[in-house]
């Protein structure tokens, strides 16, 4: 029961972040935004599907808490390692394909400032004395979602904790929703 009680509450905590203003009909506030500000057609459907792609991430994530971890994992059957973790997430719910490794994900992602953190952005952490050595899937309100060491499980983590703050290497962005990244290296 507490398994489902946590994805509920982060469930509402994002949807309530992500649209704190949001009316019944939320599409005709964006339309209208939009419109304002000459962004209409094209643009419109693009950030739309940003937005859907971005969240359907995030919630997909959020169903996996509890996977067991295993170095070197990718499925939900096998458990996942922290870049497996991302890059199944990324394949399986934006069908983009990452690297593989985490320090690959960084290199071939866009960098952004912490302050710029948005819901499905890659966060980056130095757990074993090298750079981009740990990636997890940003959430909001300061939590990221990843697939933290053996003998753990995939779960929900508050960036702003003492450990995270220390280790904090950066935060990327996946340039493209409607394209893969790159394709899978050989050796990994």
């Amino acid at each position: 029961m507490r398994f489902l009680a946590l994805p509920a509450c982060l469930l509402i905590a994002f949807a309530a972040h992500a649209a704190p203003q949001q009316q019944p009909d939320s599409s005709s506030e964006v339309d209208r935004i939009l419109a304002e500000r000459g962004l209409v057609g094209h643009f419109q459907q693009v950030g739309r599907n940003v937005v859907d792609r971005t969240s359907d991430l995030v919630v997909t994530a959020i169903g996996f808490l509890g996977v067991p971890y295993r170095r070197g994992g990718n499925t939900a059957e096998t458990g996942f390692d922290c870049s497996g973790f991302v890059r199944a997430m990324y394949n399986q719910t934006v069908g983009q394909l990452l690297p593989r490794r985490a320090e690959e994900q960084a290199a071939a992602t866009e960098k952004i400032d912490r302050s710029e953190l948005k819901p499905g952005d890659l966060v980056f952490f130095n757990t074993m004395r090298r750079a981009f050595s740990h990636v997890g899937i940003y959430v909001g309100e300061g939590k990221f979602i990843h697939a933290p060491r053996s003998g753990a499980n995939v779960r929900v983590e508050d960036m702003n904790g003492s450990y995270w703050q220390r280790r904090f290497d950066g935060a990327r962005r996946v340039q493209s929703m409607e394209a893969p990244v790159i394709k899978a290296t050989s050796g990994d």
